[in-house]
């Protein structure tokens, strides 16, 4: 299954333990994106997107794992707290702050449980110095070729020299170390503007697979699908196609340079909370008043807090057995 990607690309280059980091293709995140799930695969809603985005991605686990009846218990408690001004109704401004509530949340306990990690003695600062022995360290042990690149062609160099100039970016004050603000911008370039263009070089380092500082249309598709011999591309391929020569390439040179490339992974006029919010309230709001009773976030619960792993809309639809 061919996967879409969105408008920006930001590599977390540390690892959630510490030690080695890991080897596979790393991750790529959207700036400010609600859930790393795709919201629609090859042109079909995936459900997966709205309860990570409604719920935040580790909680979304933990109803993952619940029952139809506790899960829906546990979801009324949640709507009482959207339900700001307690008038029993949940109204948009409401929803897209909750919405923004649950990625906020997941960015702190993130940079905060990194920054223990990381820094155990709770200093006020952290340098690059211990930075690097705490995560590179096991380079120290390791063949030279095998730093350089491994049979995947994984470079550790390549990936130290990467975290060192981020590093070097988000320390404003140039001091080598970090403090836990500047740890943030570390670990989350994608939510501070004065990492913005850094976000850009990146992006065009993954894509670029030439390295001459822009992005051809086979290097935007390859990026994202990498077909069979023979394959006939599916349509949402196509439909990318389109996108780049249409929207991406705006100076139509058949490529997209830099400040394409940042009109493309940073778009400024686009608000996934609004999005979201909206959208749950087009799949709830069966009185169409534009805002949401508990009534009608519980009757659609497998639209908030569902699960294909448990099966909830299935479950759901047996509601009188439970």
């Amino acid at each position: 299954m061919g996967l879409k990607v969105y408008e920006i690309l930001v590599i977390l280059l540390i690892s959630s333990v510490i030690g080695k980091p890991e080897e596979e293709h790393p991750q790529r995140v959207v700036t400010r994106e609600l859930s790393d799930k795709e919201h629609f695969e090859q042109q079909h809603h995936n459900s997966e997107y709205d309860h990570e985005a409604f719920l935040g991605a580790e909680e979304a686990k933990t109803f993952d794992q619940l029952p139809p009846e506790e899960s829906k218990r546990r979801l009324g408690l949640i709507v009482d707290k959207i339900d700001v001004n307690k008038d029993g109704l949940i109204n948009r401004e409401e929803l897209k702050d909750w919405i923004r509530f649950t990625q906020k949340r997941y960015i702190t306990e993130d940079i905060d449980r990194q920054w223990k990690q990381q820094n155990p003695d709770n200093l006020p600062t952290l340098e690059w110095e211990r930075y690097q022995k705490m995560v590179y360290g096991f380079l120290e042990n390791m063949d030279p070729s095998e730093i350089e690149k491994d049979g995947t062609g994984f470079s550790y160099k390549k990936m130290m020299n990467r975290d060192r100039r981020r590093w070097q970016t988000a320390d404003k004050d140039g001091d080598d170390s970090l403090t836990k603000e500047e740890f943030a911008s570390f670990l989350h370039p994608e939510e501070d503007q004065y990492m913005s263009d850094l976000i850009v070089v990146e992006t065009l380092e993954d894509i670029d697979k030439n390295n001459d500082g822009k992005v051809s249309l086979e290097e935007y598709i390859g990026d994202m699908y990498r077909g069979e011999d023979g394959e006939e591309e599916p349509d949402w391929v196509k439909s990318e196609r389109e996108q780049f020569n249409t929207y991406r390439d705006k100076d139509g040179d058949g490529f997209m340079d830099s400040d394409e490339v940042k009109n493309w992974i940073l778009p400024e006029d686009f608000d996934h909370a609004e999005a979201e919010a909206r959208h749950l309230i087009y799949e709830a709001d069966s009185d169409a008043d534009e805002q949401l009773t508990k009534d009608e976030v519980l009757s659609k619960y497998d639209i908030f807090v569902g699960s294909q792993a448990t099966d909830f809309g299935e479950a759901l639809a047996r509601h009188d057995e439970f």
